[in-house]
């Protein structure tokens, strides 16, 4: 578990979380990114459920070494149970940088899960130039989850991507949004 400044995602959140993406279709074969990643812990949940590709994006060297750490462990499992492991990136530089960097390749990847659990005390400015950076490199029928403090406004939704689910889990506020086509959105949700 690293130290301070990371916040893990409850058990119960995490199970609502790949409920949801359980019953849209959306973890089987797919490619997982997971922003402020901290420990991996979303991250590597979609690859222990059959994720194909997982990006884990932290930029703090305690947290990155922790995921890294935590990926060995479950490497090791599909191992030893002759399953074929993931592929799985440990990233360490800021989310910002790295969707920016990802976006400028030619062609650009595309994710068709994106987590975004930044932290509490990231401000809206920041978080909505992520989701921007963002909408670029998602599949056509990805789904976006940005996880939150309760006190926390709801994102800023760029043009692209659109609010489809909210749940509350205590002190948690999980949003849910899919990518639109640019043309259906002209303005960003307030």
């Amino acid at each position: 578990m690293p130290k301070a400044g990371t916040r893990p995602t409850s058990d119960r959140v995490r199970e609502a979380i790949f409920s949801t993406l359980d019953s849209w279709g959306l973890v089987d074969e797919a490619r997982v990114l997971d922003l402020y990643a901290g420990s991996g812990a979303l991250g590597l949940e979609a690859a222990s459920r059959g994720a194909s590709l997982v990006t884990l994006v932290e930029k703090h060297p305690q947290a990155a070494g922790v995921a890294a750490r935590n990926w060995g462990a479950i490497k090791g499992a599909f191992t030893r149970t002759g399953g074929t492991a993931p592929e799985v990136e440990v990233a360490r530089q800021s989310v910002q940088a790295f969707l920016e960097a990802r976006g400028d390749r030619d062609p650009a990847p595309t994710w068709d899960v994106a987590f975004i659990d930044p932290p509490y005390d990231l401000g809206e400015t920041e978080l909505a130039a992520n989701l921007a950076a963002l909408v670029p490199l998602l599949a056509p029928d990805a789904a976006v989850m940005v996880e939150r403090s309760t006190r926390s406004p709801e994102p800023a939704w760029p043009a692209g991507l659109e609010r489809v689910r909210e749940k509350n889990y205590g002190e948690t506020q999980l949003w849910w949004a899919e990518p639109t086509s640019l043309e259906d959105s002209d303005q960003p949700t307030p």
